[in-house]
């Protein structure tokens, strides 16, 4: 009879090691999206030998300037909570493979004595329905472990969208400080002069005191300025991941010109609805619910069923052998509150589905047209207010030469020139960041990963009622 038994039981033992996990942990659908998407590299690491590959690959892109392509490259690298998010992968396919594995078989053993008879009863009993239920349970927790893969990609693609938008504030700040140094040296030359004419009795207390306060406010906005560009250097090395020596990067002088013109993308709606990660998570995760319903439907009477062999022996007697099955009746829950649950949250979720698609619409159009916006009011300053200010400033220098206007209203005409250049500055930030903007509502935004550990439709053991 120990053959019949490990007969049995054998195929089981087959059954249970058949899910395994995958050798790189679903991370190559991320290194896919990042190469196809944003031409980066990814990587997840899971030993000291992939930190030490990592730090390799960090030196040379710190070794010059660092340009936006590089900054993106490092934080994709190094940034800590990308490798945190990295982990729900392995958490999602922990769950698949699980789900392709039997729950462990049980042996009941009974010896009972009737005088001079003993009777022995063994049993062993393993879960029919966990293997009837098996593919429909893996084919549910495989698309969520898909849903898994693209979460943590549009981790990936919003880890580098902020990092492009963050190195465009912290170039933009960084050059704004250094311009109003510039304009704070020009300006104490200006006071020092209005100082001097003042006591010579050339001009009048009331001008020189105008000199003086303009070169006070530009003192405090260079103050400010110089805060302003520690605080977004300081945003930029935290998505960087960068500590201690590395911290001390080099950043470009200014930021990069104007591109020749604006992207065309007539059918950009369209376009996003096929590319952003969001979208495709949502109807992934509705797909995941949907069939989790099914389950729940199809087990909604049964809470358990098993099926046992039974062999008994008793002194005098032939030995008795069998099988059992056990199935729990439904008598106090008929599983109607287990299919109420699963369809709301399966309605739920295409309503979820529903507004993220047409939070895709709206915010792709929002970004193109404030994309659009921001290039003409960027080439609006570079071809028409600074050349007028230039001109007008080159006027003001002839007139100054032939003595028909003072010092002062040189100078004041000169600091009208250092607005417009400031205004310049300014819609050439706007103009970079609203180019990241479009590309990052392209693509899409990463919803919370802590939905990927709570999870949205019903667990495979709480649809089986186990």
């Amino acid at each position: 009879m120990r053959l019949q038994e490990f007969a049995l039981a054998v195929p089981l033992l087959l059954l249970a090691g058949c899910a395994t996990f995958s050798e790189d942990g679903g991370f190559g659908a991320v290194q896919q999206v990042a190469r196809e998407r944003l031409d980066k590299e990814v990587r997840w690491v899971r030993g000291e030998a992939d930190a030490q590959s990592v730090r390799a690959s960090l030196a040379p892109l710190l070794a010059s300037p660092l340009t936006i392509d590089a900054a993106v490259q490092i934080a994709l690298l190094n940034n800590p909570g990308l490798q945190a998010a990295y982990a729900e992968l392995g958490i999602a396919e922990a769950d698949l493979v699980q789900a392709g594995r039997l729950r462990g078989p049980g042996i009941s053993f009974a010896r009972l004595r009737r005088g001079g008879e003993i009777e022995v009863e063994r049993t062993f009993i393993f879960d029919l329905l966990g293997l009837i239920t098996m593919p429909m349970v893996t084919r549910l927790e495989g698309r969520r472990f898909e849903q898994a893969q693209l979460l943590v990609s549009a981790n990936v693609v919003r880890v580098a969208a902020e990092t492009r938008r963050a190195w465009v504030r912290a170039v933009a700040a960084q050059e704004a400080a250094k311009y109003g140094e510039q304009v704070m040296a020009a300006a104490e030359t200006s006071a020092e002069l209005a100082r001097r004419m003042t006591a010579a009795g050339n001009i009048s207390r009331l001008t020189q005191m105008r000199e003086q306060v303009f070169y006070a406010e530009a003192t405090a906005q260079v103050a400010r300025a110089r805060q302003a560009a520690v605080a977004e250097r300081e945003g930029l090395t935290r998505l960087l991941g960068l500590w201690g020596p590395d911290s001390a990067f080099r950043l470009p002088e200014r930021l990069p010109e104007l591109p020749g013109e604006t992207k065309e993308l007539p059918d950009i709606e369209a376009l996003a609805l096929k590319q952003r990660l969001d979208v495709q998570a949502a109807r992934r995760e509705t797909e995941s619910v949907a069939q989790s319903l099914g389950l729940t439907r199809a087990t909604r009477f049964i809470n358990v069923l098993e099926l046992g062999y039974a062999h008994n022996t008793e002194t005098g007697k032939p030995r008795q052998t069998g099988y059992e099955i056990e199935l729990r009746l439904p008598l106090f829950d008929w599983g109607s509150a287990r299919v109420a649950k699963a369809e709301a949250i399966y309605m739920q979720s295409l309503q979820r589905a529903a507004e993220v698609a047409v939070n895709a619409r709206s915010e792709v159009r929002e970004a193109y047209l404030a994309y659009r916006t921001a290039f003409d009011v960027a080439r609006h300053y570079r071809d028409e207010i600074v050349p007028l200010r230039k001109k007008i400033s080159e006027e003001n220098t002839l007139r100054y030469s032939g003595m028909l206007i003072s010092v002062f209203e040189l100078l004041a005409d000169a600091r009208e020139q250092v607005a417009s250049v400031t205004g310049y500055l300014d819609a050439l930030r706007a103009f970079w960041l609203a180019e990241s903007a479009l590309q990052a509502s392209l693509t899409g935004r990463a919803g919370p990963m802590a939905s990927l550990s709570a999870g949205s439709a019903p667990a495979p053991a709480a649809a089986l009622g186990h």
